[in-house]
């Protein structure tokens, strides 16, 4: 029988798909044959480095093959997520990220080269954190409806603290801030939470968002006072604190994640194989421990198009929190 040019075309064509099906298959199932590099876009210490270190090491035992923690911090992440969104997409980097990184930076930062939602894709979500809305110890009040009645007294100036302009502590302020109609002064300290605790301790500022895990020892020994944690129910730490829905502002304030994502265009045998090995390494009772010492809470997705739709649905929503709060970084 014979075959017409474009017969020989069609055909040609469904040889090579099928060859990259298999290939990819091939791929997926090999992988990985050598390291693994994760960028993480902060330096170590921080709450994404803790994750990204307790995911290499779990992986580094799964795969047979270092996992191997590179930090690149600096511009707000920004640039180790520039620096994964053009690696090549075969799974040898990837990238953990978090709320600011992935779902806030691309809104906010009107200089950013690369386009998160468009350049790197979801493997799945890691963890959440709970955060705290605390005061200076100087600010007589114990709960949330309090300090908004405070806020409004005649005379009463306050500052709060974030770890920077547009990071997510800076825009739940800021949010918080626009729902009580109250109004604070904004001091960004570049450093995190390193910086802000000293300052709200010395009452430099009044009232600030931050995670449980960096809070909680200063708490403990009476030097920050907290008003509400951002968990569904009472944290069992502070079980004397009440949660932000019992203070009357449900939904006020973020769960921080950390998530992992990879370089847009990865093969999706790869990327399934990928998520289903996370998943496995971050449900282990061994993970699960040892990241609840630091008040982390193992959540995944069950497929990689579930957190997918979970970030751009993170991006939408804190895309309308800069715009309405007019925040922009150049």
């Amino acid at each position: 029988m014979r075959i017409g040019i474009q017969g020989k075309a069609v055909l040609y064509g469904c040889l090579l798909a099928l060859g990259l099906m298999s290939t990819g298959a091939y791929s997926a199932e090999k992988y990985p044959t050598r390291p693994v590099r994760l960028l993480v876009p902060y330096a170590p210490g921080g709450a994404t480095d803790i994750t990204a270190r307790n995911l290499a090491e779990g992986l580094t035992k799964a795969w047979g093959q270092q996992v191997i923690v590179d930090n690149r911090a600096g511009a707000s992440g920004n640039i180790a997520l520039e620096l994964a969104a053009r690696a090549t997409p075969d799974g040898y980097t990837m990238f953990v990220g978090n709320v600011s990184t992935n779902a806030i930076n691309e809104t906010t930062f009107k200089s950013l080269k690369i386009k998160p939602s468009r350049d790197l894709t979801g493997v799945t979500n890691l963890i959440q954190l709970p955060h705290l809305w605390v005061v200076s110890t100087a600010v007589p009040v114990s709960n949330l409806k309090e300090l908004v009645q405070y806020a409004k007294k005649p005379g009463t100036r306050m500052n709060y603290a974030s770890a920077g302009v547009g990071s997510y502590p800076h825009l739940d302020a800021a949010r918080f801030l626009k729902a009580a109609g109250i109004e604070m002064t904004h001091v960004p300290y570049k450093g995190g939470a390193g910086q802000m605790i000293p300052a709200i301790m010395g009452n430099e500022v009044q009232f600030m968002f931050i995670n449980l895990a960096s809070s909680l020892p200063n708490i403990r020994t009476g030097r920050i006072k907290p008003l509400a944690i951002t968990t569904p129910e009472r944290h069992p730490e502070l079980p004397n604190v009440l949660t932000t829905a019992e203070s009357g502002f449900p939904g006020m304030g973020t769960n921080a994640w950390n998530g992992l994502f990879a370089p847009a265009g990865i093969p999706k045998p790869l990327l399934n194989r990928i998520h289903a090995d996370v998943v496995k390494v971050m449900e282990s009772p061994a993970m699960r421990e040892s990241l609840s010492k630091v008040f982390m809470a193992v959540v995944v997705n069950k497929s990689p198009a579930e957190y997918q739709q979970f970030v751009l649905g993170e991006i939408k929503s804190w895309g309308k929190v800069v715009i309405d709060n007019n925040i922009t970084v150049e």
